[in-house]
């Protein structure tokens, strides 16, 4: 019988095995194509790389670069690039597609949309209109896509944002439908808001006689309010920002400090940063951090003789004042990035909090705090005389708070004052609830149905109806409104009354406002659309990632030399996609 090999054992490999010095040999591996039952899909490639082309901003050539076709290569050799050149139209087939989903879901919405207007800029000086729109869909899920891009190239002119509009309405079929516009007045006049609401007014049955229509940006307003207080202490707060670059430019430098800061034993939880000047919120974090550790600051020259402190107490103590009501302001806006879709009534709290600190500031016995603050009160001031009472309206929504929260506000605000203001809320609600009521009766009348039901268990109004609803107080302008319709004046008291007059539900971190009234939608089959409604409603006209911006928005040079209908699909479907998933808020409940 044959005998087995033995393994080398000669003196000269160590008498070791072959196979522990010999490397193995490197098997080859089989291509995941070849022979193991998975089908090439050229089109579906061409389809993922149009979908990441749109979710991650890539240039639309990129398909053509050599590197990118090399890759795509090496991944699938039967792969033709020749197909790459269909992905622009492949990209156009999805935008078609998911905004024809985007449609459908809206013709099935049962309320209105809200509107809001945004501008970016780019350096060709063109101007780009982004319009959202807002909305809670019959499952009470909150929507907010954005429905255009439209390419302006005269920006302020009035023409230009009214044709804008009038295209994206008659776009989705929204003729009648529009609830409230929304858009910065850093870009339209008080001449082309007038004329926007007109226009909107003639094809568009007014709720609240046109008020909701011309509604400022409230993520704006706070910029322009932090902007001005920074610019305000600008001379202090470019000591601070030198100071913190010394110490943050040096690894050397932030090792002494941190050494000094722990000798010192000063407990500040904030780490240092160099602001971005384009986002206040980051100056704001600066200057908070650079107090905690003024201290460390103070002695910081005798650890490091090149440091120079240019900043006195007195500087540290007036950072120290800009500090808290930057936080005042931070705290308003964060609102709109703490939460994906928050609902309108969260923000009258917000609002009416900063008024009042911003008031007893700019009227304080102290010099400093009053010349600081007084400038930013003249101009918040006008934003909450011409924001209260949509903002009451919507947190008079809350069955939580109803109209509890804003007569204790304007009691407040007002003082003895106070009930002309109340009864302005209180009349804009019995006037929505009669819009409401008047169109519910028009389409059950004009769809056959019985119209009786919404009629049921309900007692005279006792309210003014002379159309003297607003008071000529406070920037707020008179409604004017016609009941002669009405052949009885019954109708008008019933679910609004009987929703006021209940007793307010207690607080809940869990609560789900959309839901309770989803859940209550037998009961205030009126009042609940009109709810929906409002509570979709959207304060600010700009992205949660462009609450905190100083300037408005560019576009960048690549998507400006694109073609309108290019970019404005590229734009779409991103955000289509993005948010194709967000079905509702949840949590709105506002912060104490």
């Amino acid at each position: 019988m044959q005998q087995k090999s033995q393994p080398n054992s000669h003196p000269e490999n160590g008498g070791l095995q072959d196979n522990a010095i010999r490397p193995k040999k490197r098997q080859r591996e089989t291509p995941a194509y070849a022979g193991n039952g998975i089908s090439f899909d050229q089109e579906r490639c061409i389809n993922d790389i149009a979908k990441m082309i749109i979710l991650h901003d890539y240039p639309l050539d990129i398909v053509k670069h050599q590197g990118f076709i090399a890759f795509v290569r090496t991944l699938h050799p039967m792969f033709n690039p020749s197909c790459l050149n269909s992905v622009e139209g492949c990209v156009s087939s999805m935008y078609l597609r998911e905004k024809q989903n985007l449609l459908d879901l809206i013709n099935g919405i049962p309320g209105r949309l809200n509107l809001t207007l945004d501008l970016w800029t780019s350096n060709q000086e063109t101007g780009y209109v982004f319009i959202r729109g807002h909305f809670i869909d019959s499952d009470c899920n909150v929507h907010h896509p954005i429905l255009n891009v439209v390419k302006v190239p005269f920006p302020d002119s009035g023409d230009s944002l009214n044709q804008t509009i009038m295209t994206c309405i008659s776009d989705w079929h929204l003729e009648g439908r529009v609830l409230t516009l929304a858009l910065d007045k850093s870009f339209s006049s008080e001449t082309v808001k007038v004329n926007l609401r007109g226009n909107l007014s003639v094809n568009n049955p007014v709720i609240l006689s046109g008020q909701l229509l011309n509604q400022n940006c409230y993520a704006r307003v706070l910029s322009r309010l932090a902007v001005d207080v920074l610019r305000a202490m600008s001379k202090t707060i470019s000591k601070v920002r030198e100071c913190v670059k010394f110490v943050k430019y040096s690894e050397s430098h932030e090792e002494k400090f941190i050494e000094l800061k722990q000798q010192l034993q000063v407990p500040g939880l904030v780490n240092l940063l160099i602001d971005d000047q384009y986002n206040w919120d980051t100056t704001y974090h600066m200057l908070v951090a650079a107090c905690e550790l003024k201290e460390v600051f103070a002695c910081f020259d005798a650890t490091c003789p090149d440091f120079s402190m240019t900043l006195t107490m007195e500087d540290w103590k007036q950072v120290e004042t800009l500090c808290t009501y930057l936080k005042y302001m931070y705290d308003a806006a964060h609102i709109l990035t703490a939460q994906q879709l928050p609902t309108a009534n969260l923000f009258f709290l917000e609002v009416s909090k900063l008024h009042m600190e911003l008031t007893n500031a700019a009227f304080s016995q102290d010099p400093f705090l009053s010349s600081l603050i007084f400038p930013l009160l003249k101009n918040f001031d006008q934003y909450w005389r011409d924001s209260c009472l949509i903002l009451a309206v919507a947190v008079a929504m809350d069955p939580r708070h109803k109209m509890k929260l804003v007569e204790s506000t304007f009691t407040t605000i007002f003082g003895e004052n106070a009930e002309p203001w109340i009864r302005i809320v209180e009349d804009g609600l019995h006037e929505l609830f009669i819009d409401y009521n008047t169109e519910m009766l028009h389409f059950t009348a004009t769809n056959g149905d019985d119209v009786d039901e919404i009629m049921l268990n309900t007692e005279p109004y006792e309210g003014p109806v002379d159309g003297s609803l607003f008071v000529d107080e406070g920037g707020l302008s008179d409604f004017e409104f016609n009941i002669s319709d009405f052949t009885s004046m019954q109708q008008f008291k019933s679910e609004m009354d009987e929703y006021l007059e209940e007793p307010l539900l207690s607080e809940s971190k869990e609560f789900d406002i959309l839901s309770w009234w989803r859940e209550n939608r037998s009961k205030y089959p009126t009042l609940s659309r009109a709810a929906s409604d409002i509570l979709s409603m959207s304060i600010s006209t700009v992205s949660a990632d462009s609450v905190f911006d100083t300037e408005v928005r560019k576009m960048d040079d690549y998507r400006s030399s694109l073609d309108s209908q290019t970019l404005e699909a590229l734009i779409c479907a991103k955000d289509w996609f993005q948010h194709n998933s967000i079905t509702k808020n949840v949590s709105n409940t506002p912060r104490k």
